[in-house]
């Protein structure tokens, strides 16, 4: 007899044989039992998670004369037929190839004719989002009333592509990928059967290779299995894979996070020397990065969330927690990226060496992203005693200069006392100077115009300053912040003021007041829609 692949030869007969998908094997065994059974359901799922599978077995248990708790019997004369599938109520359709209206036409009068040996007649449509848009409008009627003892199951791994009227009639599963855990289980089930043995770590490697498969899992086991006639070792796993190894993995990580450029060079090297493929090898980088990732943010949860064992665990927590976050998530967006590169490159290799030399350095760029990495570096520097903060001098003191009256200039421009010893400052004066002082301590993106500004008089409760003439624009802006400056005005004139604010005809700005640097610091603080410039 020819050989037949292990994943049809091992195909599950029985509900129990089906890994990872108990809860969608559970209530089909239920509704079995109890005879609630819909007359369409579609089954959903990624590649190889057993969709077929499980509508091949469902088929049997309608039609088995021995039903045994939901499970066919394997032994009746409907089980044998449906085994050897030579039985013509259980019709299994392709619609990749079978995807046009007449066919659909040729089911419909078939279905006609009721189960010549079971009770039921089951159409098991694979791939049935290749139907033609006109072959599913046949199909409806049929699909929402069809014969009493007709079933049918809609197997699809793009469920989002059918009409909503098509999934509105059926019962729907979603078949979930399959845990590494589950697939090793079925290989060690299988090579039991064969006779075969293989290490623990290599079905983990394969398993992790077939990202939630069977039915991938199952054939890169046979394909390993072709290579040797002893055990499969992880070694020989790699080889067929073209993958690094998890400790291959931790060592090229190590000298990403260590900045070891010319380490990281080598191990690619050595890699390529072996016959590794660059995509392959950025591919594993991206996802042990993400592996870290999760490490850094989840801590020991990352055994459950990547299905990792409790030494592997620990080992990714601690790799993951001498990285700075921004820098991880940069090195596997740049590894992310370099894959599909590589895909429109005609060298690979140089793309993969640029990725590994940009991910071993500190991003320099002048981004939110790259500063916040190298502010990140700096203080990882700081805790681990790298860097010394060098205590700041202390500033020389100012030197004490006696004065009638405070300096009045800073903030605003008020009459000062004459060099013989005039008349001081009033009362009212000196009110207004500290209240429009501790104004621009606050505010310091006024304090620039109120500079120019001249104290000119108090009179009842008002408070007058004057600008230059040619100070339209800054006066605007003063006028618009007068509530805020009233405020201070109240505080100190121990009542409420109001503030006028004229121009002085005659007078000019000072080279160092109102210049263009100024109009450009007007347009920073208030917007440029915001300043209206007057002549």
């Amino acid at each position: 007899m020819a050989y037949q692949a292990l994943y049809r030869a091992w195909r599950p007969e029985k509900f129990s044989d089906i890994y990872g998908q108990e809860a969608v094997t559970r209530t089909l065994k239920k509704q079995i039992e109890t005879g609630h059974i819909s007359h369409a359901y579609l089954f959903a799922g990624s590649r190889g998670t057993g969709k077929t599978t499980t509508a091949k077995v469902m088929a049997r248990a309608l039609n088995c004369l021995n039903l045994q708790d939901g499970e066919p019997c394997g032994e009746c004369e409907v089980c044998r037929q449906l085994k050897s599938e030579s039985c013509l109520d259980v019709l299994e359709i392709d619609a990749a190839s079978n995807n046009g209206v007449d066919e659909v036409r040729l089911l419909r009068e078939r279905i006609a004719y009721p189960p010549t040996v079971g009770k039921w007649k089951v159409y098991i449509i694979d791939e049935v989002h290749m139907l033609s848009k006109s072959a599913f409008n046949a199909l409806l009627k049929t699909l929402e009333e069809p014969p009493s003892y007709a079933v049918f199951i809609l197997a699809t791994t793009e469920p989002e592509k059918l009409l909503a009227t098509v999934v509105s009639r059926c019962l729907r599963f979603d078949f979930r990928r399959i845990g590494i855990k589950d697939i090793v289980a079925r290989m060690n089930v299988v090579l039991e059967g064969i006779g075969r043995t293989a290490q623990p770590e290599a079905l983990e490697e394969i398993a992790a290779a077939a990202d939630g498969g069977m039915r991938d899992a199952l054939s890169l086991l046979d394909m390993c299995l072709s290579y040797t006639e002893d055990q499969v070792t992880a070694e020989l796993v790699r080889g067929v894979l073209g993958s690094n190894g998890r400790e291959f993995m931790f060592r090229f990580v190590d000298c990403l996070e260590k900045g070891d450029a010319s380490g990281a060079l080598t191990m690619i090297n050595e890699a390529m020397l072996d016959g590794r493929d660059p995509e392959v090898f950025a591919q594993e980088t991206a996802e042990h990065m993400r592996t870290l990732l999760i490490a850094q943010m989840t801590g020991m949860q990352v055994e459950n969330i990547a299905e990792l064992t409790g030494d592997a665990a620990k080992r990714f927590v601690e790799q993951g927690n001498r990285f700075e976050s921004t820098r991880l998530m940069r090195a596997m967006d740049l590894f992310v990226r370099a894959r599909g590169d590589m895909r429109s490159s005609f060298m690979p290799r140089s793309v993969l060496d640029m990725c590994a030399v940009k991910a071993s350095r500190v991003s320099r760029e002048k981004t939110v992203e790259g500063l916040s990495e190298r502010v990140e570096a700096l203080e990882k520097q700081l805790r681990e005693g790298n860097i010394v903060p060098r205590a700041p001098e202390p500033a020389p003191e100012a030197p004490v200069r006696k004065e009638s009256a405070p300096a009045l200039k800073p903030a605003m421009q008020v009459p000062q006392p004459d060099a013989d010893g005039g008349k001081p400052m009033d009362e009212d004066q000196k009110r207004c100077l500290a209240a429009i002082q501790e104004y621009s301590a606050k505010t310091p993106q006024i304090r620039l115009f109120l500079t120019a500004a001249r104290y000119v008089k108090t009179e009842d409760d008002a408070v007058y300053i004057n600008l230059p003439q040619d100070s339209r624009v800054h006066k605007t802006l003063i006028e618009n912040k007068a509530a805020e400056i009233e405020e201070y005005l109240a505080k100190h004139f121990g009542r409420k003021m109001r503030l006028v604010v004229g121009l002085d005809e005659g007078r000019r700005p000072s080279p160092s007041g109102l210049s263009g640097r100024a109009l450009a610091q007007t347009f920073d603080v208030f917007g440029r829609d915001k300043v209206e410039l007057v002549d």
